[in-house]
């Protein structure tokens, strides 16, 4: 079901999965382009979720996906904001599911507890983004640079996405993954991720190929995963 939630900055998409009653999952989608590599491997998350009786919201947030909000105007502290105020409009005991950077933004929603995906901080964002753009300009023959105009509060040109000076910034000072205080935290890595992890599964890391694409059986069972640690978290 497509829905939306309200927060201080105004109105957002948001996508409902499942049923009407029961436990509850709000997925933190990664930022830029991980994000669009991951959407349709979050939404088969969502249904496989609903399969097993956990409903699930799956929301936009300000300046990423389906946003009217251009991603130049994209704030940290707003997308901290937003994603509270979506666990909050859902309407029941909440319990987050952050994939690769949505480690970034949900932390300072009320939520039950946590499970993530393969989790990076903010700087490891931009790594990415500066990997990507480093890549596309060899790749044409161009010289790298990434331009940093601090007397102009330029917008920063990263990997095709404008990204505010502020934004910038606070992502290169998020240099860790956040910590959970007094919420269960459960982290799931592929077998193939050296940092640890409570378990490793076998599965391609989608988020780093070039196109979009997905992967039904490793959806299964992360769903399996998290559908089990909800009902241990009193889901």
């Amino acid at each position: 079901m497509i829905d939306h939630y309200d927060w201080r900055g105004g109105r957002e998409a948001m996508l409902r999965f499942g049923p009407d009653t029961g436990p509850l999952a709000i997925i933190a989608m990664p930022l830029f382009e991980e994000a669009n590599r991951l959407r349709a491997f979050a939404v088969g998350l969502c249904r496989a979720l609903a399969a097993r009786g956990v409903a699930s919201a799956l929301p936009d947030l300000p300046g990423q996906g389906e946003s009217l909000l251009p991603t130049e105007d994209a704030r940290f502290e707003d997308w901290r904001a937003a994603f509270a105020a979506a666990a909050v409009q859902v309407g029941r005991s909440v319990h987050g599911v952050a994939l690769r950077s949505g480690a970034v933004v949900d932390v300072e929603a009320a939520l039950v507890s946590r499970w993530r995906l393969a989790p990076i901080a903010g700087a490891a964002v931009l790594a990415e983004l500066r990997r990507a753009t480093t890549t596309g300009a060899r790749a044409r023959g161009e010289t790298v640079a990434v331009r940093i105009d601090a007397d102009t509060d330029a917008p920063i040109l990263l990997a095709g996405n404008r990204i505010a000076l502020s934004l910038f910034g606070a992502l290169a000072d998020d240099d860790a993954v956040a910590a959970t205080v007094g919420v269960p935290l459960r982290t799931l890595r592929l077998a193939s991720d050296p940092l640890p992890a409570d378990r490793k599964v076998e599965g391609a890391p989608l988020w780093r190929r070039a196109e979009p694409g997905n992967d039904l059986a490793l959806a299964a069972l992360l769903a399996d995963d998290i559908a089990e640690w909800i009902t241990r978290c009193g889901g």
